[in-house]
């Protein structure tokens, strides 16, 4: 089978015309074209009013290996490539011995519970948050009576935060295995529509993501794991090796419990500061990253969609336009979107009491009036936090109460139009743009609740990005802060065989860790950091 890549096609071109530019591509006659399937499909709206249908093909033909030689040399014309999951490792027979724990039941400890699960090792898979529909119900008690569970919200609980969020599954990691492959097939087979498969940029959307989630947690217990809800993990039991290296021999629960553990995934999330400050305290090497603030900026939808796509806005076969954009400021920082959701609404998503947190929020059919995007700024830790690896997370929580403040202590948000956020002047009404955050935008001045240079650079990007997207700069848009939790601002540093750097039995995983960024780069993650425990495991 051959894989074709870069066919491109009008956007209401007929279906036979899929096959017969198959063929003039390769220079086949039609009777050889045997079959095709179409492995992704994504558009060109650079000429909005000219839009294609961009494919990537696996195609069936007679006397492939002529073609392919005939082609030799061109990167869009290749044998298929194999993207079956192939398992590393497998527990032996009557196999009994400890078992694996992961910490965290997000994208990363999901997935790396699920193909524990698969490989025979019966994982333990420990939450500090409820099941998904618990956690459902106690995040909108934040959202409509400004009523906040800290362990059970956006970020805690069944599913992680992107059960909470547009649900993208796409990332720009290197994937030479097609991990992310085996990640999509088994969200399929747990619910997800199957155009996830095969559309460029797929997504899934809140709703449908809280009955996937259950399905695989169904699937994992049947094969033998075991989760355990509302389980914090305080402490972890250490003990100095030959080496010198600290190895791990078990956790301390919040219950006063002791469970043994030699092999423990920490799949913790970006949000988890609690357990960073302890991971700190017990000499577990951490150190600062990088990461991003600002704040969430809303457009009516079909504003964006006229932007993109002109007159094809609407268009079936294009849904809801979204934007990716980038400004190198003067001030040497670089301001960008974040988490574009089209169709969708800004979400509360803090996890501590005093704090506001924003993050944006779709649903599948991405058919809600507003679009909303992060609009943030990168800051570094030499520049900006140099105070030792847990100084990013003083540096959110900082600006975090400022927005709680702001907005005045209620759990509301702090907005402000776009003309009077440029003009340095606060908010007193809302224009034509309605923000969608629950439990409510108070209009005021956001430069209270962000530092001086963020203020700066997004004061400087916005009137570029309105010359790139028409409209981004409208006076009456309106910008909610503050957006702080774009990334973990931790690493847990790993060696690799995807261990701790000090400390063996530790396994970092997933966004929490450092390693991903958004639900496919942290599923994938999961699968790799499983991998290396199931041949840690078979190998002692």
């Amino acid at each position: 089978m051959l894989r074709l890549s870069g066919l491109n096609l009008p956007l209401d071109h007929a279906p036979e015309a899929l096959p017969e530019a198959i063929c003039a591509r390769l220079g086949i006659e039609r009777a050889a074209l045997r079959d095709f399937t179409v492995f992704k499909r994504g558009n060109d709206a650079r000429r909005r009013n000219a839009i294609l249908l961009v494919y990537t093909l696996d195609i069936e033909i007679a006397e492939e290996a002529e073609v392919l030689a005939r082609f030799e040399g061109d990167k869009d014309v290749r044998p298929t490539p194999d993207m079956a999951y192939h398992f590393v490792a497998h527990a032996p027979q009557g196999w009994s011995g400890r078992r694996p724990v992961v910490i965290g039941a997000g994208p990363c400890g999901l997935f790396a519970g699920l193909i524990l699960a698969q490989s025979g090792f019966r994982p333990i898979i420990l939450d500090r948050g409820k099941v998904v529909r618990q956690r459902t119900k106690d995040t909108w008690g934040l959202w409509r009576r400004s009523e906040l569970n800290p362990d059970s919200n956006v970020q805690f609980g069944e599913g992680g935060a992107g059960t909470f969020s547009d649900g993208k599954l796409y990332c720009r990691v290197k994937d030479p295995r097609f991990l992310g492959r085996k990640v999509l097939e088994e969200f399929v087979k747990a619910g997800a529509p199957d155009d996830i498969l095969w559309q460029a940029h797929p997504h899934i959307g809140t709703f449908r993501l809280v009955t996937m989630v259950e399905s695989m947690r169904r699937t994992i217990e049947e094969l033998g794991g075991e989760y355990r809800w509302q389980t914090r993990v305080d402490d972890l039991a250490l003990e100095r090796g030959p080496d010198g290296r600290q190895q791990l021999r078990g956790l301390h629960l919040h219950d006063g419990s002791f469970l043994e553990a030699d092999h423990v995934v920490m799949a913790i999330g970006h949000s988890a500061r609690p357990t960073f400050e302890m991971l700190h305290d017990r000499g577990v090497h951490l150190e600062a990253k990088p990461f991003s603030i600002g704040v969430r900026i809303e457009h009516p939808q079909s504003w964006v969609d006229k932007a993109r796509y002109g007159q094809c806005a609407g268009h079936p076969d294009l849904g809801a336009a979204a934007y990716a954009l980038a400004h190198h400021c003067s001030n040497e920082r670089t301001v960008y979107s974040f988490c574009m959701c089209p169709g969708g609404r800004v979400v509360a998503a803090t996890s501590e009491e005093g704090r506001v947190v924003t993050n944006g929020m779709s649903q599948y059919s991405r058919a809600e009036f507003n679009a909303n995007s992060g609009l943030v700024v990168g800051i570094d830790p030499a520049r900006d936090y140099p105070d030792g690896p847990l100084a990013g997370i003083a540096l959110q929580r900082h600006w975090e109460s400022k927005a709680f403040e702001a907005g005045g202590g209620t759990y509301a948000a702090p907005g402000q139009k776009v003309a009077d956020f440029l003009a340095g002047r606060p908010s007193t009404a809302l224009g034509e743009v309605t923000p969608s955050y629950k439990p409510g935008v108070t209009m005021t001045d956001l430069s209270l609740c962000l530092p001086a240079f963020v203020v700066d650079s997004i004061r400087e990007a916005l009137p570029v990005f309105g010359r790139q997207v028409a409209n981004y700069d409208h006076p009456d848009v309106v910008m909610t802060g503050v957006e702080t939790r774009t990334s973990s601002p931790v690493r847990i540093t790993r060696d690799k065989s995807f261990q701790s750097l000090n400390t063996a039995g530790l396994y970092p995983a997933g966004e929490g860790a450092g390693y991903a960024g958004g639900i496919l780069s942290a599923a994938i993650d999961g699968i790799k950091v499983a991998e290396a425990v199931a041949r840690s495991i078979v190998a002692a």
